[in-house]
């Protein structure tokens, strides 16, 4: 057996779609502070009395839809993954999946490692854009478990892949298969944030007067925004779109103060402005979840086609397509 790990993590999912397990799930991600950064008393009260009690039987019926024969598509999208990104690096590195919230959890993964006495661990948070309430919390959890280890081996953190040759590639080749040119317009979703999260990132400076939704400024190589407006511009180009036929927006609002605009105001207005045929890219996510299957391609598709749109085609994530595995390894240095 390999004492080389490639360790590749996402958000997580309940183990089951019942109201007690979803309420455990929300309980242990929302109680992170890298996801609601406020004082710890106040999240614990929030938290805990007032939005798991209310929101967890609301999330477990949008759960049971989510749900298949397989179990979450998150999970076995992400076992799935493993097994091929395992095959193609054969015996040279022990390929395990991990979530940062649920099971398979973080913290047996890391025992298990442990116990191997590894000699390298490369850590794979499944998250093209740095956040701090997702690459961030995993980084963290990481080091608050690893100070404690008498042998610390080398360990590498793969950082946000965005703008990565392969990334962009795997992508470009992705979406080519849906033909966007075929459309009225293509629409990039991307998960959005508190704005107090991007605020954070640029101390002393105006947000609202950054100029990332049309270039890249050199001073947000870390900001969750600017790098999701990149993003665009760079699939874009790959897929010669046109000015004009496209446009970016964020989804999973909790309050109206997190980035804008939003997904789903967007596909209204699409809509009423004539738009007919919209395809929607979510970048953010490399695995179909319940942001991506019910969010958008249930919840938005009907909005869009209340206001008069006809066709709603939205892209699966990559999942565990082969191109996708490649890039995975590129981007690993492996």
């Amino acid at each position: 057996m390999s004492r080389k790990f490639l360790i590749l993590i996402n958000t997580g999912t309940p183990d089951k779609p019942g109201v007690r397990e979803v309420r455990r799930y929300l309980s242990e991600f929302l109680n992170d502070r890298r996801v609601i950064d406020i004082p710890w008393l106040l999240r614990k009260l929030l938290v805990n009395i007032i939005i798991v009690p209310f929101r967890a039987p609301v999330s477990t019926r949008k759960y049971l839809k989510l749900w298949t024969e397989e179990g979450s598509p998150l999970l076995f999208n992400l076992e799935n993954l493993v097994g091929k990104v395992k095959s193609c690096l054969k015996d040279e590195y022990e390929v395990i999946g991990a979530m940062r919230y649920g099971n398979p959890s973080l913290q047996n993964t890391l025992e298990h490692v442990r116990n191997q006495s590894p000699e390298q661990i490369i850590i794979f948070p499944l998250y093209p854009h740095y956040a701090s309430s997702t690459t961030g919390s995993v980084n963290e959890f990481i080091f608050s478990k690893v100070r404690h280890w008498d042998i610390i081996p080398e360990i590498r953190l793969i950082g946000q892949f965005y703008s990565h040759p392969a990334y962009i590639n795997a992508m470009t080749i992705h979406l080519s298969g849906y033909d966007p040119s075929k459309f009225d317009h293509v629409l990039f979703s991307y998960h959005g944030l508190p704005l107090s999260h991007i605020e954070r990132i640029h101390p002393g400076s105006d947000c609202r007067k950054c100029s990332c939704e049309k270039a890249f400024p050199c001073e947000c190589s870390m900001c969750y925004k600017a790098t999701c407006y990149a993003t665009t511009r760079l699939l874009a180009e790959k897929l010669n779109l046109s000015p004009g036929k496209f446009s970016t927006s964020f989804q999973s609002r909790l309050t109206r103060r997190w980035l804008k605009p939003f997904t789903d105001v967007v596909l209204q207005n699409l809509a009423r402005g004539g738009t007919r045929k919209v395809l929607v890219i979510a970048p953010s996510f490399v695995a179909d979840c319940l942001e991506t299957i019910i969010e958008i391609d249930e919840e938005y598709r009907s909005l869009f086609k209340k206001e008069g749109g006809e066709e709603f085609v939205m892209v699966k994530s990559m999942n565990d397509n082969d191109e996708w595995v490649k890039a995975i390894i590129q981007i690993s240095d492996l």
